[in-house]
C-alpha cells in the first residue's frame, strides 16, 4: 500500500462514477481544485436526460459510454433482470466500459502522479487495473457494508410489525467488495458508523477516512421560516415526516411499534416514499398515518415545508443525506445514532438512545407538548460548512 504523505493532493484524479450520486460532489469538488484529470460514468447528457449532466463539469474532461449504457438497459429489459442479479450485471457493465477506455487512454506509466476514485461494488476490476500502473486508489464506500447486511437479516428475524420483502446479496457481491478494499490505499466513509462497521471486516483504521457529504440548499430555503401553533391537539397535530424507502434497516419497525403506543397523542406521521416491507391493514387504515408513496423529486419540498418534524430513526445507514435535506429547510430532526452526525441533541433536534418504540415515542410525546421546543429547534437548525463543496474538496485532497 502506498503511504506517501501529501500524494492525493499532488496528484491528478481519475473519477470512476455510476449513475449521479451525490450531485457528482467528488468530481464538482476535484474540478474546483484542478484536480479532476477525467470523470468515467455512465450517461452523460447535456439535454438534462435523467439529470446525468451538472453545470459545473461542463468543461470537465468527461468519457461517458451513453450508447452502451442504453444498450444495456435495454437488454436488461428484454432479459427481464431485476433485483441484484441487474445491480451486479450493471457494475459489471461499468467496469468493462472504464477499463476498456484507460486501455485507450495515453496514461499508463504514468505511475503515482495519478489517484483513481471509484465507488463500492463497482471499482473491483477499475482497482486492478490502477494497481499494475502504479496508480493511488481511494474507494468511496457508499453504505457500512456487510457487517449492515448481517444486521438487517437479523432484525428481520425478531421483526413484530412488518415482514421484509426482498433478497439479500449474492455471496459474489461481497467477495468483489473485499477484493476492492484490499486493493483500495484509503477508503473514504461518510460516517464514524460505517467506519466502526467497516473495522469490524478486519480493515485497519488507518486506511479509512470519515469524509461526510456534501450538500447544497435550494435557494428557496434561505427565506424560508417555519411557524409552529401554539399547541398541539386534535385539530392541529404535530406532523412527523418520515422520505425514504419504508423498510427494517430504516427503523420502520420501531418506528410503527411508536405510532401504536402514540394512539391518544395529537401526533401524526407521514410516509414518503416506496414501501419495502408488508404494511398490516390496521396501519394502512389508521387515520393517523398518511401515505404518499413515491415522489419526484420536485415534489419533496413540499412535505420538507409542511412538516414539523423529521424522523430518521435507521439501525445502519452511511450517512443519510435526508438529514441535511431536511435540515436546510429548518425542519428539527429525530435521528438515531446509526449514520452520520447530523444532529446536536437539544439544538437542532434529539438522538434517540435507542431504536426502539418506546425510545422513539418518548421523544415525540415530550416534542408534541412543547411546541416552544420545536420553533426553538428549527430557528438553529440549518446546513453547516462542515458539509459543503469547500470542505469536501479539502477533505479529498488532504487524505
Amino acid at each position: 500500500m502506498l503511504n506517501k504523505p501529501g500524494l492525493a493532493s499532488q496528484s491528478k484524479w481519475l473519477c470512476c462514477q455510476l449513475g449521479a450520486r451525490e450531485h457528482y460532489a467528488v468530481p464538482r469538488a476535484l474540478e474546483r481544485s484542478g484536480r479532476l484529470l477525467r470523470l468515467f460514468t455512465d450517461i452523460w447528457s447535456t439535454n438534462g436526460y435523467a439529470n446525468r449532466f451538472h453545470s459545473e463539469l461542463s468543461k470537465a474532461p468527461v468519457t461517458a459510454g451513453n450508447i452502451g449504457a442504453l444498450r444495456f438497459e435495454l437488454n436488461a429489459r428484454v432479459r427481464r433482470q431485476s433485483g441484484w442479479r441487474l445491480i451486479t450485471a450493471r457494475n459489471d457493465w461499468f467496469q468493462t466500459f472504464v477499463v476498456s477506455q484507460l486501455n485507450k487512454s495515453h496514461l499508463n506509466g504514468n505511475g503515482h502522479g495519478v489517484t483513481v476514485f471509484a465507488y463500492s461494488y463497482a471499482a473491483n476490476r477499475i482497482f486492478e487495473f490502477a494497481r499494475k500502473r502504479g496508480w493511488r486508489t481511494i474507494l468511496g464506500q457508499i453504505d457500512p457494508g456487510p457487517a449492515e447486511q448481517e444486521l438487517v437479516a437479523s432484525i428481520s428475524s425478531r421483526a413484530k410489525y412488518t415482514v421484509a420483502k426482498g433478497e439479500p446479496p449474492p455471496a459474489v457481491y461481497w467477495e468483489q467488495w473485499s477484493s476492492e478494499c484490499f486493493l483500495a490505499d484509503r477508503i473514504v466513509v461518510n460516517s464514524e458508523w460505517s467506519r466502526e462497521a467497516l473495522m469490524t471486516r478486519g480493515i485497519e483504521a488507518e486506511r479509512i477516512a470519515v469524509v461526510p457529504l456534501a450538500f447544497e440548499s435550494a435557494d428557496d430555503t434561505a427565506t424560508f421560516e417555519r411557524h409552529y401553533p401554539a399547541k398541539f391537539d386534535s385539530e392541529r397535530r404535530l406532523r412527523v415526516l418520515f422520505l425514504g424507502q419504508i423498510n427494517l434497516r430504516k427503523g420502520v419497525d420501531a418506528l410503527f411499534e411508536a405510532i401504536e403506543l402514540l394512539k391518544g397523542e395529537p401526533i401524526e406521521f407521514w410516509f414518503v416514499g416506496p414501501t419495502q416491507v408488508e404494511i398490516s391493514p390496521l396501519l394502512r387504515k389508521n387515520e393517523r398515518v398518511k401515505w404518499f408513496g413515491s415522489v419526484a423529486r420536485s415534489e419533496v419540498s413540499k412535505y420538507y415545508r409542511d412538516a414539523d418534524l423529521f424522523i430518521f430513526p435507521t439501525l445502519s445507514d452511511g450517512f443519510g443525506l435526508t438529514q441535511l435535506e431536511a435540515q436546510s429547510w429548518k425542519l428539527p430532526v429525530v435521528a438515531s445514532r446509526y449514520c452520520g452526525a447530523v444532529v446536536r441533541e437539544d439544538v437542532n433536534g434529539s438522538i434517540l438512545a435507542e431504536v426502539s418504540g418506546d425510545a422513539i415515542a418518548n421523544v415525540l410525546r415530550r416534542l408534541s407538548r412543547c411546541p416552544q421546543k420545536l420553533a426553538l429547534m428549527s430557528k438553529k437548525s440549518g446546513v453547516s460548512e462542515e458539509f459543503s463543496l469547500a470542505t469536501l474538496e479539502t477533505s479529498l485532497l488532504n487524505l
